[in-house]
């Protein structure tokens, strides 16, 4: 069952899943545009572009169709950003940059870390530089929720 928690200085998202596959497995499927294109995907919300150069300094983006989800007033939802980290397969850092931001140039940071253990991978993802992101800080305490679950039904099988 996936958890989170919103920090209380309202500046960071934690999500925490346990999935069944190993972290190289689990990583794949972050880093692998093909892969996202597949799981990365929800019905009010199709993603119709998954680009990702899995590398650090590497760029990735996604842009999603016109969707039933309107956040800030924007229902086709794109983002792009920078991989700062990289270390598989138990880590990635990259920039995350949206335009259903109130600042559309805001820069916040996602961290996905990927501990194994005996029975398959904890994941962890942390959002952070959200503190003047109220709308979006509140999408993304269920959003991620949601990413986690694709996360491990696509990597459980």
């Amino acid at each position: 069952m996936p958890s989170t928690r919103v920090a209380t200085d309202n500046d960071s998202i934690v999500a925490e899943i346990h999935v069944d596959a190993p972290p190289d497995r689990v990583f794949k499927a972050l880093t692998d545009d093909r892969e996202l294109l597949r799981w990365f995907n929800d019905p009010g919300c199709p993603v119709k572009l998954w680009e990702m150069d899995a590398r650090r300094g590497g760029r990735y983006r996604y842009v999603t169709e016109k969707g039933t989800y309107v956040v800030n007033e924007v229902s086709e939802f794109e983002c792009h950003g920078e991989i700062l980290e990289l270390d598989p397969p138990r880590l990635l850092v990259y920039t995350w940059i949206s335009n259903w931001h109130q600042d559309k140039s805001l820069r916040t940071i996602v961290r996905w870390e990927l501990t194994p253990d005996a029975a398959g991978t904890l994941v962890k993802v942390t959002h952070r530089g959200l503190a003047q992101e109220e709308v979006a800080r509140k999408g993304y305490s269920s959003g991620w929720l949601g990413v986690l679950e694709k996360l491990k039904q696509f990597t459980d099988k």
